[in-house]
């Protein structure tokens, strides 16, 4: 099964048609005047494009008009995460379901509302964590929301089937909605979160023809030398992407072997799992595997000294695959796998991991199991 999160702002767009400019404090009065909730319609306009896929699905959400009525209607499968409550919900409900979806690990957050509820999800998101907002507010200025409901469940539906989906950056702004009220218009950036594009790379490539991995590899190591975090341990697992990636970086790496990055150099070289252990524990890390061509493996193939232990130091959430789209490609939709030999961290895995692509190019693609169960 797919994980997506869902959170819908119930109260979303209530005072525009009411011409209250925006929702944002005076939801009751919309109600008390008549206003239609249009959250639930949107997004429902949205997952109508994943009902193809209905078997392949459960979403994280929460009670009542936050997900889990539309989600029951719809017949998708839906795990509810907290006890319904009495009255409104409020931005506050909306943060902590940010927080209890990121701690269940879903791999996309979708979120319905406009920009107040984007405000909500940037103020306690974890960085990178990749989100798309279905749009159903009243004003919607932040770059953090698909074109239309149907172009949000699209994106949805691309990620989930194998497609190639770029990440992004997305700026979360809001207006002053009270002095809209009073004729004055004052915007104010309030973050940026990481939302998904389409990328449609799988036929760009075709289409072009031969992808050079030389070229992309000089590419990420131009984007990896100009973003290195300082004291931060980099982990290159074997294979000819990581070690031509590093080559690339003027660093002298093992083509078979696991090595380490720090600062700029190779403080380990052809290390074994103790070692890798001894280097990654008590220190900040990235860990940078490949994925096998027409097969998908990132864990548990000629990479064992990338032991459990050693990923659950450096975090799975801090992993990164390196792989060109022409690689990818050679999956045919087919998701990445991982077979650490520790199932219950295998199960901890997020159902996509990002993708290193090119400069600045970050993909998510799903991930799957080596014997493909269904993850629950």
């Amino acid at each position: 099964m797919f994980h997506l999160g869902l959170i819908i702002n119930p109260l979303a767009g209530l005072g525009g048609t009411l011409a209250l400019k925006g929702s944002d404090g005076v939801a009751e009065q919309a109600l008390a005047l008549g206003a239609e909730p249009q959250a639930a319609v949107r997004t429902r306009q949205a997952l109508e494009l994943l009902l193809p896929l209905l078997e392949q699905i459960e979403f994280l959400t929460f009670p009542g008009p936050m997900g889990a009525d539309l989600l029951a209607s719809m017949g998708f499968a839906h795990r509810v995460l907290a006890e319904k409550h009495a009255g409104p919900t409020s931005a506050a409900d909306t943060r902590a379901a940010v927080q209890e979806l990121q701690a269940a690990g879903c791999a996309l957050l979708l979120f319905a509302g406009g920009d107040g509820t984007a405000r909500d999800v940037c103020a306690v998101v974890r960085e990178g964590q990749p989100v798309l907002g279905i749009p159903a507010g009243v004003k919607i200025h932040s770059g953090v929301y698909a074109i239309s409901p149907r172009a949000a469940g699209e994106l949805a539906r691309q990620l989930i089937e194998g497609g190639l989906v770029r990440l992004t950056s997305g700026e979360v702004r809001d207006l002053d909605e009270q002095a809209l009220r009073e004729g004055r218009v004052a915007a104010r950036w309030y973050g940026e979160l990481t939302v998904p594009e389409p990328g449609q790379y799988m036929q760009h490539v075709k289409q072009a023809g031969m992808e050079s991995e030389e070229l992309v590899l000089n590419d990420l190591a131009d984007w990896l030398s100009d973003s290195w975090e300082a004291d931060v341990r980099y982990v290159f697992g074997p294979g000819s992407t990581l070690h031509g990636l590093a080559q690339n970086l003027g660093l002298q790496t093992t083509l078979l072997g696991v090595d380490v990055i720090e600062n700029g150099q190779v403080i380990g070289r052809d290390l074994t799992e103790a070692q890798l252990f001894a280097l990654v524990d008590g220190h900040p890390a990235y860990l940078l595997v490949t994925a096998i061509g027409g097969q998908g493996h990132i864990l548990g193939r000629g990479n064992q000294q990338i032991s459990p232990r050693v990923v659950r130091c450096i975090g799975p959430e801090r992993l990164r695959v390196v792989a060109t789209k022409r690689k990818l490609g050679t999956l045919a939709g087919r998701p990445l796998l991982v077979d650490s030999g520790d199932p219950q961290l295998d199960d901890s895995f997020p159902d996509a991991v990002r993708v290193w692509a090119g400069y600045k190019e970050e993909l998510l693609y799903p991930l799957g199991y080596t014997t493909g169960e269904s993850r629950s």
